[in-house]
């Protein structure tokens, strides 16, 4: 696919996060998880805030930051196990497949 042609694909769209608004493009399909996203990060910093003591929204969006990453990861080793026992799956149903075929 293009470039031109995967510019045509996207929309803009405005979305705010510590009071600041940003526009970007992006697919249609990730509209709705983007945000979702900007909701959360958003939800978290006024969590933050009424939890900590900090100086400026810089201290509180560094604290999202790493909040969100440690939730990713733990999400990520999940998806890798999801993964590897879908590829385990995979081969015995290729390995019965080949099983009932030859009978």
């Amino acid at each position: 696919m293009s470039d031109n042609t995967q510019n045509e694909d996207l929309i803009p769209m405005n979305i705010t996060i510590a009071d600041r608004s940003y526009r970007v493009k992006i697919s249609a399909k990730d509209e709705e998880a983007v945000r979702k996203t900007a909701a959360l990060i958003n939800q978290k910093m006024v969590e933050f805030k009424n939890a900590y003591a900090g100086k400026d929204q810089q201290d509180y969006i560094s604290m999202v930051l790493l909040w969100f990453t440690t939730e990713q990861q733990k999400t990520g080793s999940n998806l890798y196990e999801i993964e590897t026992a879908q590829k385990q799956i995979d081969t015995l149903t290729n390995w019965v497949d080949k099983a009932l075929s030859a009978s």
